[in-house]
This record gives C-alpha cells, structure tokens and sequence, in this order.
C-alpha cells in the first residue's frame, strides 16, 4: 500500500466512525468516555487539529458541527440526555483510575 492509499483508508475509516456515531446517537458522550477514553468532543478537537495541520483554519465549533453534523446546541437539545449518577460515578472511577485531574 503506497501512501496515498493508506490516507484514502485511514479517511474511509474515519468517515465510517462519523457515520457509525451520528446512527448511534442514543450513545451517549459520557458512555463513550467511561468504555473507550474519547467522545464525540474529542474527535472533534482531533479533527480540528488535522486541519490545522495541513495549514487550515478551523474552529472549535467548526470542528464540532463536522463530527455532530449540527450545532453543538442542536445536538444537545435532541440527543444529550442528563448524566445519571451511575454514569457520573462511573465516569469519575475511571477517571481516577487513570490518575488524571
């Protein structure tokens, strides 16, 4: 696999995680966080930074709105759900587990 063509699949594969959480929009950001370390957030700031890598100009929202396919406050009106407290203390748990702040 030649370079170009490793970037074309490492594109399709993000296309495809973008596509897989936007049909999964009853997972919620904080589920994503306690299992796997990263959210919808994060792969927004993720992107964002590719962009700016190539030279781009891209904001924080920008980025959010190319991950969520709408408005942060958007996505929250219709699909953000208050954290319970087992997913807070969960959250937390795994939070401290890592030994993060």
């Amino acid at each position: 696999m030649n370079e170009q063509q490793k970037i074309q699949a490492e594109a399709a594969a993000f296309r495809t995680l973008v596509k897989h959480l936007d049909d999964n929009k009853d997972v919620q950001n904080i589920d994503l966080m306690i299992l796997a370390d990263f959210c919808r957030n994060c792969l927004s700031k993720w992107y964002m930074a590719g962009v700016k890598e190539q030279g781009l100009e891209m904001d924080y929202d920008q980025a959010r709105q190319a991950i969520y396919g709408m408005s942060m406050q958007e996505w929250k009106e219709k699909h953000q759900l208050p954290a319970t407290p087992e997913q807070l203390a969960a959250f937390d748990a795994r939070q401290a587990n890592k030994g993060c702040s």
